[in-house]
């Protein structure tokens, strides 16, 4: 750091003495001993004083070096979460979603497989493309299943505990003691109630929103058609999942291959055959099924003592993060679908073809979906909801909707049952804000 020399003294530093003003007597210059070799930075500062005596007057220039440690370029920063942010908007629901994957690059990769398989060469398939578990994601899936039994079980005994509303007739959740006041509803008689929404008592569905799939014993066998869809069980997404990367249930028996399948183009000329799937699928009744489901979730388990609900608050925080962060690696390698129009999803390479979509132009599809590859939030949507700091407090109102920030359900109900909330959540839940009163907000810039 350098400092600048009082212009008294600036001709010190010229070559000539003969030009040297007002200078009388020796000049001292004075450096400590430095190591080439130091692998700290040393940062030189000059300064000159006048040391003025009763005889003569010196000046006097003095080499200062202070010593800092270089900063570490191997060092790798901490992800800053920035604050007060806003959610991405939604799509249009007149629109088709947008490719996960852009399109330029699916083309690319359709043009090459075209191309090997008109020279009559077989694209090699890496696991699980081929069928084959991947060894490394059984215990990542082995994890997810039993964290989302977890994350149920916590859920179903804090609902005793955190009330939750739901709107009945559209899907907005609040998380308090009474619904806001926040005219944002959208359902069919919203003009009768001016946008105001119709408060029922919410259950564990609107926090962990349910997302359903076919069970397939051979995700790589038939397609289900529209007629044998009744054949199929219906299972929730993330389970699905978790069975096809190698979780065993006998309720839910999966195909597992020791030999990889072949194709050529996009036609499978070689998947070992086809085989029935063994029947019964599952058993009624059975207590390994019901922890998997949240149908019922409140009614099975009692309500927690007062002790105890932090505890359990902070383990189901847990879990929810263990089952997103797992999700999101078993969807880098395992094929999941999600019809473009509609919250339809299958666990699978291929999408079914069952005439079920009622979204966007259905009828030029005849009913069918839109498949292309699918997003986390559209396995396990986080559900956001408008993030209230004080739960007994007066209701949230819609001219201070812009003060208030927004959180998934499970992170907000855990929140107020007294875990503690993970950074990636707190951008937009706008916890520094401070909520002017009713009668302040014309006054707040």
């Amino acid at each position: 750091m350098l400092q600048t020399v009082p212009p008294v003294t600036s001709s010190l530093w010229n070559s000539n003495p003969s030009q040297r003003v007002g200078q009388k007597g020796p000049m001292e210059f004075k450096s400590p001993q430095l190591s080439s070799i130091s692998p700290h930075n040393l940062l030189l500062k000059f300064r000159c004083e006048h040391l003025q005596n009763a005889e003569s007057m010196s000046s006097r220039t003095f080499l200062c070096a202070s010593r800092r440690p270089l900063q570490d370029l191997s060092f790798k920063k901490q992800k800053a979460y920035p604050q007060n942010v806003d959610l991405p908007t939604l799509p249009p629901k007149k629109k088709k979603k947008p490719y996960p994957i852009p399109i330029e690059k699916i083309r690319q990769v359709a043009k090459k497989d075209k191309r090997l398989a008109e020279m009559g060469i077989e694209k090699p398939l890496e696991p699980p493309k081929n069928g084959i578990l991947v060894p490394d994601l059984i215990h990542v899936a082995y994890e997810v299943i039993d964290a989302w039994k977890l994350l149920i079980k916590g859920l179903a005994q804090l609902l005793h505990v955190i009330p939750v509303y739901g709107c009945s007739e559209c899907s907005e959740v609040h998380v308090a003691h009474s619904g806001h006041h926040i005219q944002n509803c959208q359902g069919a008689t919203a003009a009768k109630r001016r946008s105001f929404h119709s408060w029922v008592r919410g259950s564990i569905n609107d926090i962990l929103l349910p997302v359903e799939s076919y069970h397939l014993y051979d995700p790589f066998g038939r397609r289900i058609k529209h007629e044998s869809r009744f054949d199929y069980d219906r299972i929730p997404a993330v389970v699905e999942l978790c069975i096809q990367a190698g979780v065993d249930i006998p309720e839910y028996p999966s195909r597992r291959r020791t030999k990889p399948i072949r194709t050529l183009g996009k036609k499978v000329i070689d998947r070992g055959g086809f085989v029935e799937e063994p029947r019964p699928w599952r058993s009624r009744g059975s207590s390994a099924l019901s922890d998997l489901d949240t149908d019922g979730a409140c009614g099975r388990l009692p309500p927690p003592s007062l002790a105890d609900v932090p505890r359990i608050a902070q383990e189901t925080m847990d879990a929810y993060e263990v089952v997103r962060s797992g999700v999101t690696k078993l969807m880098r390698k395992y094929s999941v679908k999600a019809c473009g129009y509609c919250p339809e999803v299958h666990i699978g390479p291929w999408g079914h073809n069952v005439k079920l979509c009622g979204a966007f132009k259905h009828q030029w599809r005849d009913g069918k979906h839109g498949w292309q590859d699918a997003v986390v939030d559209e396995v396990f949507p986080p559900n956001y909801v408008w993030h209230v700091q004080d739960p007994k407090g007066p209701p949230l109102r819609s001219a201070l909707k812009r003060y208030y920030g927004k959180a998934p359900a499970v992170v907000e109900v855990c929140m107020q049952a007294g875990a503690q909330v993970p950074e990636q959540y707190k951008p937009t839940m706008r916890l520094d804000i401070i909520v002017p009163e009713s009668e302040e907000v014309d006054l707040v810039a």
